[in-house]
């Protein structure tokens, strides 16, 4: 499954943006406050949305008025996803759309759709639409030899109107499309990697099935990797091996006080490192091969600056990892302040955010003849990023 498009419309500094034609590889830059980690947060909401419900999920973010962009007229929040997926063995482009306003001081979702064309030909047919908490969801969505005039339609009212209705029909595999999209949102990944939250020995018992959003539990999805899952963790090791100089072998080690810490072990030396003395690269890069190794990997991952504590010749391998990651099927969106890091992007990855008026503008380097010329004839993206040619977005 890959997202294919996002339409936003009144959510913060986005007054309005189509981003079309989204690659598995999505490498955006801008300035400070241009709305990198907004774009992020678009995948962050909906996971509220769906975890509690629209209303908490515009309070954590400071309330309705501070989410819908300033000044804008029509009071209207608008998030549209579409995505591809295979349904009864065809690939589908499905559309997600909300919309959500406030009224008398109370949040309501005006309209959620979920709709796919069930055929070739015609217009998209809505298999679950919902105004206001009430609607209609399609209970057999996958029988493709009916009519649409055939298809059974299951009414429902929801307790709240700021309530999801994929929320709860999410839960069902017999609702294929709004199964896979709950899928997507609440097994999407932000990192916002911290070293020093993953040095260090840590207790045995925690979360291991997955990295989490700080790498706190590093050597816990290590040592589950090293036990369940062997040939995975070997595989990071020789990534590592190949990535970064000097490493050896790498193995999960238990303290005689039940603690797990890792051991990093230097071809020089004799005696291995505790994970308290390698670099903070080498950490880092562990910790992103980790994550993309993941034997249960999430469908989405958003890395911001990736390129913070590590040497500029593994940012062109950090990428290679992140389109190979791609390739298998994931997506992968990147936000980087770093020419090395864009060295590695190829002309159709690459976006830049722009300002005007006070609302962000989303450009593709794909669309700027003088851009795709120069990359044409061999240049490479960071170098043309610091001669200025990408708008007013200064490296």
């Amino acid at each position: 499954m890959k997202i294919e498009s996002i339409l936003l419309q009144n959510f913060k500094t986005f007054k309005y943006v189509h981003l079309e034609s989204v690659p598995a590889f999505f490498v955006v830059i801008g300035a400070n406050g241009t709305g990198k980690s907004t774009l992020f947060d678009v995948f962050g909401f909906l996971k509220d949305c769906l975890t509690y419900n629209v209303t908490t999920a515009l309070q954590t973010r400071g309330g309705f008025n501070e989410v819908i962009s300033r000044g804008a007229t029509d009071r209207t929040i608008l998030i549209e996803l579409q995505f591809r997926m295979l349904i009864t063995g065809v690939e589908r482009l499905v559309t997600y759309h909300i919309e959500i306003i406030q009224e008398k001081n109370k949040t309501v979702v005006a309209r959620e759709i979920l709709r796919y064309k069930r055929g070739r030909h015609g217009s998209p047919y809505h298999f679950l639409d919902f105004k206001r908490g009430s609607g209609y969801a399609i209970l057999n969505e996958e029988d493709f030899s009916k009519t649409e005039d055939a298809l059974t339609r299951e009414n429902q009212d929801l307790d709240k109107e700021d309530i999801l209705a994929i929320k709860g029909l999410g839960q069902f595999q017999r609702f294929k499309a709004a199964n896979a999209f709950r899928h997507l949102i609440e097994n999407w990944h932000i990192s916002d990697f911290h070293i020093k939250a993953a040095r260090g020995s840590k207790d045995v018992a925690g979360y291991a099935d997955h990295l989490s959003v700080t790498g706190d539990n590093l050597q816990l999805v290590a040592n589950r990797l090293y036990t369940e899952h062997p040939d995975i963790f070997e595989k990071i090791v020789a990534q590592m091996q190949s990535r970064v100089p000097g490493v050896g072998h790498i193995e999960p080690e238990q303290t005689v006080d039940g603690r797990l810490l890792l051991k990093f072990q230097d071809g020089a030396f004799k005696d291995p490192f505790i994970d308290k003395y390698v670099s903070d690269g080498t950490i880092k890069m562990f910790a992103y091969l980790t994550l993309l190794y993941d034997p249960e990997p999430h469908p989405l991952l958003c890395i911001e600056e990736p390129e913070n504590q590590l040497y500029p010749q593994l940012l062109m391998e950090l990428a290679e990892e992140f389109r190979d990651y791609a390739r298998r099927g994931g997506q992968v969106f990147v936000s980087t302040h770093s020419p090395d890091f864009l060295n590695a992007a190829r002309l159709e990855e690459v976006f830049w955010l722009e300002k005007k008026d006070g609302y962000t503008t989303i450009c593709r380097a794909v669309d700027d003849p003088q851009i795709a010329a120069y990359m044409r004839e061999g240049d490479q993206m960071g170098y043309l990023w610091k001669h200025r040619l990408f708008g007013k977005v200064d490296p």
